[in-house]
């Protein structure tokens, strides 16, 4: 027996982050949908949605994440099988959104991908998607369809607050991330300093200076996403170096690819904090790795929506 006992709400998931949806689904109180996911002999995906859905309020819980294009084919393909049998909604999950990244022109002949993604969402029959920290805020405009961001900030800072650490600053690794970093500096009630870098190529960064006092203090850096670790561990060093007393690092998405594990390993910083929005494999955890789980969060959300009620008090 489900503790949640309208049957119009429906949750399934894809092959992305099971974990992560088995979490959801038992704090929202349903059984997982029932759906199979098979490849033709030439990679091709099929899926069979194995119970009856029509006029259901569906959600499909599916990170874009590494194979980033196997599963943003999986998603595709599942909306069009739930808008042909008859779902009356089809929202989408996404806690991390794959090329975030590519949310702008900044050379010429470029494309914007994120956008051409948030195309292929919509044209597929999303309704509606609910994602966590994205890249670029103004990806929510890419869409025409609502879309409910949740940050990753108050689970991150609670943790820290739970460690009782002493003079803490809170670090953004880039002006980019001045704002993340302030809405937890302003949680933990602490400074904040900004790492002044130079990106001569992607995935390549050099330090430049810090700007603001971390002289003696914990540094917490803090950013949305971690790939190869190149931004994180350099400024982890370059804070030692510069009189920190501990570093300590955090994110939401740890996409963690290539030599990411090893650099962290291998650097100043004394624990990595993440999120499970990206299911980690076994080769891509470590000692100094701590995972927290966003699942009650995006299931508060689910739970919200369907009943038509506010999501914003979730940004607090």
């Amino acid at each position: 027996m489900t503790k949640y006992e309208d049957s119009k709400l429906k949750v399934f998931t894809l092959n992305s982050n099971e974990g992560l949806a088995e979490e959801i689904t038992e704090h929202i109180g349903v059984n997982m949908g029932k759906c199979s996911v098979t490849r033709f002999s030439d990679g091709e995906i099929q899926i069979n949605i194995e119970e009856s859905i029509r006029g259901g309020e569906v959600y499909i819980i599916q990170s874009t994440s590494s194979p980033v294009n196997e599963h943003i084919m999986e998603l595709l393909i599942m909306i069009d099988a739930l808008k042909r049998a008859s779902a009356k909604t089809i929202n989408v999950v996404i806690p991390y959104y794959g090329y975030a990244r590519q949310d702008r022109k900044a050379r010429s002949r470029e494309p914007i991908t994120s956008k051409l993604v948030a195309n292929l969402l919509e044209t597929a029959g999303a309704t509606r998607v609910i994602t966590m920290d994205l890249h670029a805020p103004q990806i929510q405009g890419f869409f025409d369809i609502p879309v409910d961001q949740l940050l990753g900030v108050p689970i991150l800072a609670n943790f820290f607050e739970g460690k009782h650490l002493d003079d803490i600053v809170v670090v953004s690794p880039d002006h980019g991330g001045v704002t993340r970093a302030r809405k937890m500096a302003d949680r933990l009630k602490a400074p904040i300093a900004i790492i002044d870098k130079r990106r001569p190529r992607p995935n390549v960064a050099e330090v430049m200076n810090i700007v603001g006092n971390i002289e003696g203090k914990t540094a917490i850096i803090i950013d949305d996403i971690i790939d190869t670790a190149g931004t994180i561990t350099l400024a982890a060093n370059a804070l030692i170096e510069s009189g920190a007393t501990d570093v300590y690092a955090c994110c939401t998405h740890p996409v963690l690819s290539g030599p990411a594990i090893e650099r962290i390993e291998n650097s100043k910083i004394k624990e990595l904090v993440v999120t499970n929005t990206i299911s980690l494999s076994e080769e891509k955890m470590s000692e100094k790795i701590t995972q927290l789980s966003v699942a009650q969060l995006l299931g508060e959300a689910i739970i919200r929506v369907h009943e038509q009620q506010s999501v914003s008090k979730l940004f607090d």
